[in-house]
């Protein structure tokens, strides 16, 4: 087991390992127009994703469906909470596959708020986008970034008869802090039962999940959850520093050292993960496509 000592770099200026370029470049402006002119949401810029620069400077995005507003409101997370009352734009699937095909893209992620307020949870929707980007995009890969559908399986389902390329599903966080991190409404074995599901229903299928690491946990729980990912079938795992996004979120308790994040990446492969990303800077779709490289 790894030795480091995870504590008291806390409240510490941000160390330079976490300082990124600002946003520039002709293919950046490319995207930030493409996505604007389509009206568009990205995970990247609601989510204050620190790799903005480097992956709208290389093309690539993660596009954010079914609206802006999360009926949910994780300790965490930078997108806006509220009730967006049922509205959906059906139109949606179809602006964000001709997104991917102006653009060139052969890969993109696809993530979305929680919408507790739609009965399937917005895996109608999911699903359709999905479906219009493999049509008008032959050839692209498609990595979906799901919520839990309140551990509706059926809902699940649905998302999973479209054929995403890669299921993803984070579990956030360990089992211990899962209450004071994530909304109430998510529960960590809600979450790896998600998880399960989706790698029994196909197999042959990419499973993936992430989590953040410098909210106090122990070097014997982040272990576990690879454990407890790797039971589920996970094949992809990717572990980050959690950054604050703003004074009403939670405090970042420590710094975590590249060293100690590429010693946790050595452990999880060790755990048979088909693909690991380790660094202070990923995110869940961070180099995503390189599973299929």
């Amino acid at each position: 087991m790894i030795n480091i000592d995870l504590t008291r770099e806390q409240r510490v200026p941000k160390p330079d390992w976490l300082k990124v370029k600002l946003p520039h470049g002709d293919d950046y402006e490319r995207v930030k127009r493409e996505v604007t002119g389509l009206r568009l949401n990205t995970v990247c810029q609601e989510a204050m994703c620190p790799n903005l620069a480097e992956c709208w400077g290389a093309g690539t995005a993660t596009i954010m469906i079914l609206g802006d507003t999360c009926t949910r409101g994780c300790r965490f997370c930078s997108v806006k909470t509220g009730n967006p009352k049922g509205v959906v734009d059906w139109m949606e699937p179809l602006r964000v596959a001709e997104a991917v095909r102006d653009l060139g893209w052969k890969y993109l992620v696809l993530t979305a708020v929680d919408r507790d307020d739609l009965a399937d949870g917005g895996a109608l929707i999911f699903a359709n986008t999905v479906r219009e980007i493999h049509e008008r995009v032959p050839g692209s890969r498609v990595e979906i970034l799901s919520g839990d559908y309140r551990g509706d399986l059926n809902a699940l389902d649905i998302v999973l008869d479209a054929k995403p390329d890669v299921f993803a599903h984070n579990l956030e966080t360990v089992r211990r802090l899962t209450p004071r991190v994530r909304d109430k409404r998510a529960k960590y074995d809600q979450s790896l039962s998600i998880l399960e599901h989706a790698k029994k229903r196909a197999p042959s299928r990419y499973t993936k999940t992430s989590i953040m690491i410098g909210l106090g946990e122990t070097d014997e729980e982040i272990e576990q959850v690879m454990d407890d990912a790797r039971s589920v079938g996970v094949d992809i795992f990717t572990m980050g520093q959690y950054l604050q996004p703003t004074k009403k979120h939670l405090a970042v308790e420590t710094f975590v050292h590249p060293q100690k994040f590429a010693q946790l990446g050595e452990l999880a492969r060790t755990k048979g993960f088909h693909q690991v990303v380790s660094s202070p800077l990923s995110r869940s779709s961070y180099h995503a496509e390189q599973a299929f490289a």
